[in-house]
């Protein structure tokens, strides 16, 4: 199977609207709607295997956890919501597959929006990317599955427009993740999907799955430059694959440089450190002597007064000759014209200041550079 073409993911505002499964309230509703950048008030728990009502479109997830089309959510749980770890999505072991298989089939996935204006006119609105470049962009995308329970902002379709609310995606959800490594489609609903909105004071709703630790969720952040690849872990022998963005897992490798642990023993979440023991603080170590030659290594001190030689005395009939000019003419130094010494002004009284010292000169260690624009393709 040849590989996808890659397309470049532009950024776009969103909005967030608190909704279950992949619906909405009602838009009427009083603070059913929200921009992206306000604090969220509920956060929708949904398992890998769970599509939600008023999806995109029908599943396109060939991998992980089957399906259930169309069952309806379930609401109560009212703990806290997390506010996730953030972790970079070009970080190894992020995301899993399965050697030489793709984990949403992409090109179903652009033809059942594509065969809808209304659909497709939703999706890239919701999305941030250009109507017009629905197709291409989608087959620009990588199909993975998430290893990590992860936040986002998902979208829902309802009554003919995006609808949008914050999620938790269990792992194993198969999603499509743009070049910047962060999930941009999920695969059972065909939602959009953006960086999550503020969950400060947010409650959960939804059903939590054995295992589900709130305090182990994650938010996946733009890498800085565009990817070329992504070091996923293999659901069925333990061991790391190379996966080239905008592929389907055909060119699927083993990587030159393989990550310090095996997939199984990487915690992509480590666990906080430890506290300090009681006790006295630790006293500041002591602060480490420049080494830089040629260079000062403390305040400036003046040289001594220098004392001229005192003047040679003329012998008697004996005039004085000063060498020769440039132009042969010779110049003799007026008689009553000091020599004035080349030393720091010191003062002699309360009135007089000694001139200010020049700092050090020393050069900058950590020179300027040019920081690349953060891209904007998943925030939202």
């Amino acid at each position: 199977m040849p590989s996808r073409p890659a397309a470049c993911a532009l950024a776009a505002l969103g909005t967030a609207v608190v909704l279950a499964g992949c619906s909405t309230a009602d838009p009427g509703e009083p603070g059913a709607e929200q921009t992206a950048a306000s604090p969220a008030r509920e956060v929708l728990l949904q398992p890998a295997g769970a599509q939600g009502p008023a999806p995109f479109t029908r599943s396109t997830a060939q991998e992980g956890a089957p399906v259930q089309e169309g069952a309806p959510p379930v609401t109560g749980v009212t703990d806290p919501a997390p506010a996730g770890h953030a972790l970079t999505g070009a970080t190894p072991g992020l995301y899993g597959g399965t050697r030489a298989v793709a984990s949403c089939n992409v090109e179903q996935q652009a033809a059942y929006l594509t065969a809808e204006p209304a659909k497709a006119r939703a999706f890239a609105e919701s999305a941030g990317i250009p109507e017009s470049n629905l197709a291409g962009w989608l087959r620009g995308l990588t199909p993975v599955l998430l290893r990590a329970d992860t936040r986002v902002t998902s979208h829902g379709y309802q009554d003919g427009r995006p609808t949008a609310f914050q999620s938790v995606l269990q792992a194993g959800t198969a999603v499509l993740v743009d070049q910047y490594g962060t999930p941009r489609v999920r695969c059972a609903c065909g939602n959009p999907l953006r960086s999550p909105a503020a969950a400060e004071n947010a409650r959960h709703t939804g059903e939590p799955w054995a295992g589900y630790r709130p305090d182990r969720v994650v938010v996946i952040t733009p890498t800085r430059t565009v990817v070329h690849s992504l070091v996923i872990a293999s659901a069925a022998d333990n061991t790391w694959l190379e996966r080239r963005m905008g592929s389907d897992g055909e060119q699927d490798r083993r990587p030159d440089v393989l990550p310090p642990c095996a997939p199984a023993s990487c915690d992509l979440v480590a666990d906080p450190p430890a506290p300090l023991p009681d006790g006295p603080a630790p006293a500041d170590p002591p602060a480490a002597t420049p080494t830089n030659p040629g260079r000062p290594t403390g305040p400036s001190v003046p040289p001594p007064p220098h004392t001229p030689a005192a003047p040679r005395e003329p012998a008697p009939n004996e005039e004085p000759v000063a060498p020769p000019a440039p132009d042969g003419d010779t110049t003799v130094p007026a008689p009553d014209a000091p020599v004035e010494p080349d030393v720091p002004v010191v003062p002699d009284g309360p009135g007089e200041q000694p001139a200010p010292e020049q700092p050090p000169d020393f050069e900058d260690p950590f020179p300027a550079e040019t920081v690349p624009e953060q891209p904007e393709t998943f925030e939202g």
